[in-house]
C-alpha cells in the first residue's frame, strides 16, 4: 500500500491551521451572520429566477453579461436608486463594482491601499473579519474607544494628532456607523460630520461598511459619511446578506470611478456570481421594498426574546443594551468570565457563541463580553439555548449564581 504523500512540507510561511471538518450546526447556534430562514424570499426569488433567465440567459454565453467588469448592470441601476433614497448617496452605476460579498470588497479595498508597517484606525470593537484580514497585511491596528453613538471624536482626534507627531498619517479610517457591529449603536449626524472633517483635516480617507444598514427597525437612519462627504476621500461597501440571504454572497463597493479603476485592476476573477446578481435585480426592482420592513419587524422580535432571556436566566450578571437594529447583542458578562473558555464549554453543550476579544482590539477590555447573533434560531430556540448557556457559564464561573427560575421557586 502506498503510503500518504505529505505535502506538509511544501505549505507556504503563515498558512492557517487546517480547517476541522464541518458536522452541521450547533443545537444552539448564536455565531455568525446567519439570518431568520423563514424569512428568505423563497418563492419571489423562484419567480425573479425564472423570469430574468428566459429574459436575459443567452447573456451567460459571456463573462459580465454584456454590463462589462463592474457587474451586473441593472443591479447596478437599483442598488443607485437604492442608496439615494436609503443613504443619500449620490452615485452612478459606474460608481458601483458588483464584490462576491462585502468581504471581497475588504480584500479589494485592503490590497490596493495597504503595504506593511501602514497605519489605520478602527473602532475598538468592531467587525471580527475585519480585524483577521488586516493582521494578514502586517499593519498598524489602532482601536478608537467607543461610546453609545459609535466611535468617540475626542478619541479620534487625540489620536490622530498623536500619529501626525510622529509623522504617521493613517491610511483609513474604517468605521460601521449604521448599526455597528457588534455593538448596534447609529452614529449620529454631527459625529459622522466631524468625522469627515478630521479626516480631511489630518489627510486620510474613510472606509465606511454599511453591510447592517438596511436592518434598522423603524426604517430611518442618518445620511451615510459618503453622502455627507459629496464621495470625496469615502470609500463605501454594503451588502444584500443581511437583507436578503448571506448565501448568496453579493456586495459592493461604491466609490469615484478613479478609485474604482484600480480596484478593478486587482479584481481578476472574471467577474462575481452572475446569476446571484440577475435573480437579485429582478427580485429587489419589484420586492424590495417591501420586503425589508418585514424581516426587521421579526428580527426585531428575536431580539427582545433575547433580551428578556438574558434577563430571565442571568439576572443583573448579563449587562446589554436594547439595539435599534441588526442582528447581533453585545453583551458584558461580570469581570471572573473569560468568554474565550466559556465559548469551549458552551460549545460542547451545544451552544456557539463568539467571545469578545475576537471582536475587539482590545483583549482585556473584551474578555468578559460576547456577541450573540439572534436572527437564525426561532423564539424557543433562542429561550432555550440561553438556559443552557447559563447553566454552563454558573457551573464553569460561578455565575449567574442562580437563575431567576430558582429565585422565583
Amino acid at each position: 500500500m502506498t503510503a500518504p504523500f505529505d505535502f506538509a512540507p511544501l505549505l507556504a510561511p503563515g498558512t492557517p491551521a487546517p480547517a476541522v471538518l464541518w458536522k452541521g450546526f450547533p443545537k444552539y447556534n448564536f455565531v455568525g451572520g446567519h439570518n431568520d430562514a423563514d424569512n428568505v424570499p423563497v418563492d419571489a426569488l423562484i419567480e425573479a429566477a425564472t423570469t430574468v433567465l428566459r429574459r436575459e440567459g443567452p447573456t451567460l454565453a459571456t463573462y459580465g453579461l454584456n454590463s462589462g467588469p463592474l457587474g451586473y448592470r441593472p443591479l447596478r441601476e437599483f442598488l443607485a436608486g437604492k442608496l439615494k433614497s436609503h443613504a443619500g448617496i449620490a452615485c452612478s452605476p459606474d460608481e458601483i463594482l458588483i464584490t462576491s460579498g462585502s468581504l471581497q470588497g475588504l480584500d479589494l479595498v485592503n490590497t490596493l491601499l495597504l503595504g506593511k508597517g501602514d497605519t489605520i484606525l478602527i473602532e475598538q470593537e468592531t467587525y471580527g473579519g475585519a480585524l483577521t484580514r488586516l493582521a494578514k497585511f502586517g499593519v498598524d491596528i489602532v482601536g478608537i474607544p467607543l461610546d453609545g453613538d459609535g466611535m468617540r471624536m475626542d478619541a479620534l482626534e487625540a489620536k490622530l494628532e498623536e500619529l501626525k507627531g510622529k509623522g504617521i498619517t493613517p491610511k483609513y479610517i474604517y468605521t460601521i456607523p449604521t448599526v455597528q457591529n457588534p455593538t448596534g449603536s447609529i452614529m449620529p449626524v454631527a459625529r459622522r460630520k466631524e468625522m469627515i472633517a478630521l479626516a480631511r483635516a489630518y489627510g486620510t480617507m474613510i472606509f465606511e461598511d454599511e453591510c447592517y444598514s438596511d436592518l434598522v427597525w423603524n426604517g430611518e437612519r442618518p445620511p451615510s459619511i459618503h453622502a455627507l462627504a459629496g464621495g470625496e476621500g469615502v470609500i463605501f461597501v454594503g451588502s444584500f446578506s443581511k437583507s436578503i440571504a448571506p448565501a448568496l454572497r453579493v456586495g459592493y463597493i461604491v466609490a469615484k470611478w478613479e478609485i474604482l479603476a484600480r480596484i478593478l485592476g486587482l479584481k481578476q476573477d472574471a467577474g462575481s456570481g452572475a446569476l446571484e446578481q440577475m435573480v437579485l435585480a429582478e427580485f429587489c426592482a419589484k420586492h424590495f421594498a417591501n420586503h425589508v420592513p418585514k424581516l426587521n419587524k421579526v428580527l426585531s422580535h428575536k431580539l427582545q426574546v433575547l433580551r428578556e432571556a438574558l434577563a430571565e436566566q442571568f439576572g443583573t450578571a448579563a449587562e446589554f443594551g436594547d439595539p435599534p437594529g441588526g442582528i447581533y447583542l453585545w453583551v458584558k458578562l461580570p469581570d471572573q468570565v473569560d468568554t474565550q473558555k466559556l465559548f469551549q464549554a458552551a460549545q460542547a453543550a451545544g451552544v456557539a457563541l463568539n467571545p469578545g476579544p475576537e471582536w475587539s482590539t482590545d483583549k482585556a477590555y473584551a474578555r468578559s463580553r460576547l456577541r450573540l447573533c439572534f436572527a437564525n434560531p426561532d423564539p424557543a430556540t433562542i429561550k432555550k439555548g440561553v438556559e443552557v448557556l447559563a447553566e454552563v457559564c454558573r457551573r464553569e464561573f460561578g455565575v449567574p449564581l442562580r437563575s431567576a427560575n430558582v429565585e422565583k421557586k
